[in-house]
This record gives structure tokens, C-alpha cells and sequence, in this order.
């Protein structure tokens, strides 16, 4: 099976996955590459994101986003889920 046919699964223990997730530490406005790749995984949704798209994550929770809906939800999540309306 050729590396196209993985395109829609998401495997964790997908060899063609492993090959090009890279492993992050984010900090304040700048991460640093662990274990070079071409992406990361989006913590919410679990989409590739290629690190040179990459402009939204979590320093606290050690997570990558794909958009600002995605860490807006997960900021949520991680604070009692209020809507933000008073």
C-alpha cells in the first residue's frame, strides 16, 4: 500500500505518521523542535499542521492548535468550559 492510501487514517502507530510527526516544546510565543518532522497532530481535532503553518498553542498544556477555534475550545475545556459571556 502506497503512502497515499494513509492520507485519511490516523493511526498513532502509522510508520508513514511517525516519520514526519515532529515533537514540540512550546513555550511563549516561540516552540523548540525536539524530534524533527514536517508537523504535529492539532490536540482538538487531530489534523496535521505543518510546522511552518503552525501559530497556535498552549505552553501550559504542551498542545498545538490548527486555528484560533480550536485553541479557543480547548482554553475552554481546560477552564471550567464558560462561554465567556457575563
Amino acid at each position: 500500500m502506497d503512502a497515499n492510501a494513509y492520507l485519511g487514517v490516523m493511526n498513532a502507530h502509522d510508520p508513514y505518521l511517525k516519520a514526519d510527526l515532529a515533537q514540540l516544546h512550546y513555550g511563549d510565543g516561540e516552540f523548540v523542535v525536539l524530534k524533527p518532522g514536517k508537523f504535529v497532530l492539532c490536540a482538538v481535532t487531530g489534523v496535521r499542521i505543518p510546522l511552518e503553518s503552525l501559530r497556535y498553542w498552549s505552553p501550559v498544556a504542551q498542545e498545538a492548535y490548527a486555528g484560533p477555534e480550536q485553541a479557543l475550545q480547548r482554553w475552554r475545556e481546560l477552564n471550567g468550559g464558560g462561554d465567556g459571556k457575563s
